[in-house]
């Protein structure tokens, strides 16, 4: 792993190991060709905790033919994603949600997808504010860009939440790919024609998509669940592109910023 710079132009935090890659990784790509400096932060890439984790856990670890040392292989997934787009690369280590249980009772916070892409466990929002103190800590940066929880997954709300604490507007949201096609869109987040959010549409080169298409298929574990295969990606990920035009990111309040996105 390399080291961290001290400034970056542009900083991304993924709930998790391919978060940002599936939504930001074309913009990345013509960042990089055009001397840009990215760093791609992933908050829950830590090891379960405990062997014993839950059924649940367990059936995704089934689902990503990841029998042994998931969090690990996830780990080299995304560290191969990230090469192949030019960024750099750090994992936090706070467990997936799907291996957090409950300091007291020992019990497993989220047991089901309802769970998962569900209301934050009460329990959990101590972590909002020890993210949002490592968060404090992140190398100078241009631009720091957010989930905007389209899907409601926990782990997006949570990253949300602690880097709204920490740099409170200062933010610029990406809309999470697939769920951004797949559960709803947009308008789960921000309501149609709302004054208070302002979209921009970055334009995508035939390279960037491509590259893109080659870093989102190092995520070998995660094809199945997200496209029901690897030979569906590709397809899936270059229609929705065209549909609107590149990777659109989100400003609040509206405010465009002065800087040229290539």
């Amino acid at each position: 792993m390399e080291s961290i710079k001290r400034f970056y132009d542009a900083i991304y935090l993924s709930p998790h190991l391919d978060d940002a890659v599936l939504s930001c990784g074309g913009q990345i790509v013509q960042a990089t060709a055009e001397q840009q400096s990215s760093l791609i932060i992933t908050i829950m890439a830590g090891d379960p905790p405990r062997a014993d984790i839950s059924e649940f856990a367990q059936g995704q670890h089934h689902s990503w033919e990841l029998l042994t040392e998931a969090s690990a292989q996830r780990r080299a997934e995304d560290a191969a994603a990230c090469r192949l787009i030019g960024a750099d690369y750090r994992h936090w280590p706070v467990p997936d949600c799907i291996y957090r249980h409950h300091p007291e009772t020992g019990l497993a916070f989220y047991t089901s997808d309802p769970d998962i892409f569900g209301p934050v466990h009460p329990a959990e929002f101590s972590l909002v504010e020890e993210l949002a103190a490592q968060l404090s800590d992140l190398p100078e940066h241009g631009r720091l860009f957010v989930p905007l929880t389209i899907g409601n997954h926990v782990d997006h709300q949570l990253t949300r939440l602690a880097a709204e604490q920490c740099f409170g507007e200062a933010l610029v949201y990406y809309e999470e790919y697939p769920y951004v096609q797949r559960l709803g869109g947009v308008t789960t987040v921000i309501p149609a024609n709302d004054p208070h959010w302002q979209a921009q549409i970055i334009p995508l080169t035939t390279d960037a998509l491509q590259r893109k298409i080659e870093a989102i298929s190092a995520y070998g574990s995660q094809l199945g669940n997200l496209f029901n295969g690897r030979d569906n990606m590709a397809p899936l990920l270059r229609a929705y592109t065209q549909s609107i035009g590149g990777e659109r990111i989100w400003y609040h309040p509206p405010q465009l910023p002065d800087y040229p996105i290539t």
